[in-house]
């Protein structure tokens, strides 16, 4: 590969919830983050948004190229499958008012590809429960045969995702909206690392699940304490001996109550933890 052909592979989106695919951009020059390209995939053509530019292809496999940027009539044909996504809407609403037994399905979203030949609909039931949305698909088949339909159930994070909107910290926008193309698994223990308040405002998000951003600096702090002595144990410090009252992981100190002299902070090189002896046991 020669120097100028390094920086030619794009990572490309295609939604909000999708992840990115990697194209060759050998026939279009100087492309950047946030601009639309077409492309051919193995479900026709799609327009996409160029979300990463990789300066190298060290792994040197074949990819397919990126045809062109979206011209003016690209996006004015985007633009009229978008009006249709309305129509679209409407009348999954409609499938679902008339069937009783899909009364807890909600439709969170419709998109068309680039073409019109797809066609996926994401649908919720509010919760992690799991629908049985096998009539709902049938009909709307039915209705859209021309499209190729898919039909996805998503869980609270995803609707979050697909939504948008302020985020439980005051940010514009959520964390998910923004760079989050998968979910990790996040737990209670996150948030207790941390010694972050476990009331509902301070760790659920606006999916009502627990923050994603528990999970940002959770290893930090984990890896922090392995060197530090715990909450509660009996250190010496060079003003005495005393209890560790709280642990400060990112600074690398602690708080440490002294009798007589009160609460000091210390770093870890300056304490010691009191070992306390074995009791034998009494042989009978």
């Amino acid at each position: 590969m020669t120097e100028s052909k390094q920086n030619l592979i794009v990572a490309v989106q295609f939604s909000k919830l999708g992840k990115a695919y990697y194209f060759d951009s050998y026939k279009v020059t100087d492309l950047k983050i946030g601009e639309l390209v077409v492309v051919r995939t193995v479900r026709g053509w799609q327009m996409g948004q160029v979300k990463k530019v990789v300066k190298e292809d060290k792994g040197g496999k074949k990819r397919k190229p990126v045809d062109r940027r979206a011209t003016p009539r690209d996006l004015m044909l985007r633009q009229y499958w978008r009006e249709k996504e309305k129509w679209v809407v409407s009348t999954c609403e409609k499938v679902i008012t008339e069937n009783k037994k899909l009364a807890k399905l909600k439709v969170v979203s419709v998109e068309y590809g680039f073409t019109g030949s797809i066609l996926t609909i994401l649908v919720t039931s509010g919760t992690d429960e799991r629908l049985d949305v096998k009539p709902f698909r049938k009909k709307v088949l039915e209705i859209f045969e021309k499209s190729s339909v898919t039909v996805r159930q998503i869980g609270p994070r995803d609707v979050a995702k697909v939504m948008g909107g302020i985020g439980s910290c005051g940010l514009e926008k959520r964390c998910c909206t923004r760079f989050l193309h998968e979910f990790c698994s996040i737990s209670i223990r996150m948030a207790k690392e941390q010694e972050i308040t476990l009331t509902p405002e301070e760790i659920t998000g606006m999916c009502g699940r627990l923050r994603c951003c528990l999970k940002y600096e959770y290893e930090h702090y984990a890896e922090a304490r392995k060197e530090m002595p715990k909450k509660n144990k009996r250190v010496t410090t060079p003003l005495g001996e005393g209890k560790v009252i709280s642990v400060l992981p990112l600074k690398g100190t602690m708080v440490v109550d002294i009798p007589e002299v009160g609460r000091r902070e210390f770093t870890k090189d300056e304490v010691e933890l009191v070992t306390v002896p074995q009791r034998t046991r009494k042989r009978n």
